[in-house]
């Protein structure tokens, strides 16, 4: 592993970003700690040599320094007008610093960077029952693009400086923490402890395995899903705390030979699941999640079919295993869920279907 990786795996804050900010900070400071001295050397002079109040030697001062040119307080002594004159000089100097460390900052965008990410930072803190998505590669990209068209709220964590450009290139506006996705300060910064979901899809497995480590760690209820490469991570991902592991490579094989042996179903299923070609979806309704009248009602007893369109296709029991087309005598008890396939119009009064059952 080259050295530059290293480093960086075991300094969080070995990047660019990190190393550039803090020198525009620390002009930052140095300025402001030049004024204040600046500000206080003119209110000592003018209070111990023409002693004058404090509130006039401090308004004297800030009309000297912004040579605004208005009228003195009330003349000056020799004495006065001797260290007025170096203190006018002093101030050409400072003046210019100041110019040169705002234009600075200015010409670099650091001010609107630090606008922006000041804005980002409260909005991720606004942030509940959210989507942590970890990693801006191929897959993080198209998790991140289906995720803003449903409108579910998330936060990408990448590190890679050219990932987090073609972020803030996007033409969303996304959600994102420049840091590295296995570092416990990454995950805490993006709300895993309020978060509904993690989605860890980075191209390393073992950084996945990290990440879904430290993520169970932190919150114990969240719903972890991972990408893997090698089908040995798969069971390490799993007792890890990965409540799903997907293999896209496994995946797209599958859908492969499938439209060799199955065409005709696997093309259904894609024009289904196609959001741009139909208006057909699929939804999940638990028990815990339904009102307490649906609770333990049949299928015969919900009437979903009729008066909604929508079918219910399949069952998942208590147990976590799938019952497809499941009996109308089938009941919804803690723990299990339907699964209902519908187009958008038909989810959409199952909804409100569901809200009104008596």
């Amino acid at each position: 592993m080259p050295i530059n990786s290293i480093w960086k795996k075991l300094n969080p804050y070995a990047s660019w970003k990190a190393l550039s900010v803090p020198s525009s900070l620390a002009r930052v400071q140095v300025a402001g700690l030049l004024l204040l001295l600046d500000i206080l050397l003119g209110v000592g002079g003018f209070v111990f040599i023409e002693h004058f109040r404090l509130i006039d030697a401090f308004y004297q001062t800030i009309i000297t320094i912004s040579t605004v040119g208005f009228t003195e307080v009330k003349p000056f002594s020799d004495a006065g007008k001797i260290f007025v004159s170096f203190y006018i000089m002093l101030n050409i100097g400072l003046f210019a610093y100041f110019v040169s460390v705002f234009s600075y900052l200015v010409i670099q965008g650091v001010i609107f960077k630090n606008m922006h990410m000041n804005h980002i930072n409260r909005s991720i803190d606004k942030l509940s029952n959210h989507v942590i998505v970890c990693g801006y590669g191929k897959y993080g990209k198209e998790i991140t693009h289906n995720f803003v068209k449903h409108g579910i709220d998330f936060v990408v964590i990448d590190s890679n400086p050219e990932k987090i450009e073609l972020i803030q290139r996007s033409e969303e506006t996304l959600l994102f923490i420049e840091e590295d996705a296995t570092h416990d300060e990454a995950l805490i910064r993006a709300g895993i402890t309020r978060a509904q979901s993690l989605i860890s899809a980075l191209p390393d497995d073992s950084d996945n395995l990290f990440v879904v480590l430290t993520a169970r760690q932190l919150n114990p209820r969240i719903n972890l899903i991972s990408r893997a490469k090698d089908p040995k991570s798969q069971r390490k991902l799993t007792l890890a705390g990965a409540n799903h592991v997907v293999m896209p490579e496994q995946i797209g094989g599958f859908y492969m030979s499938a439209l060799v042996t199955k065409p005709g179903a696997v093309e259904f299923f894609s024009f289904i699941t196609n959001e741009y070609r139909s208006d057909i979806g699929f939804e999940e309704i638990g028990y815990e999640t339904v009102p307490h009248t649906v609770q333990g009602k049949t299928i015969a007893d919900l009437r979903i079919r009729q008066n909604t369109g929508a079918n219910i296709i399949g069952f998942r029991d208590a147990n976590g295993t799938y019952h497809v087309n499941p009996s109308p005598s089938t009941l919804l008890l803690p723990g299990c869920s339907f699964i209902i396939l519908g187009d958008g119009k038909q989810l959409a009064v199952l909804k409100n279907y569901l809200e009104k059952y008596v």
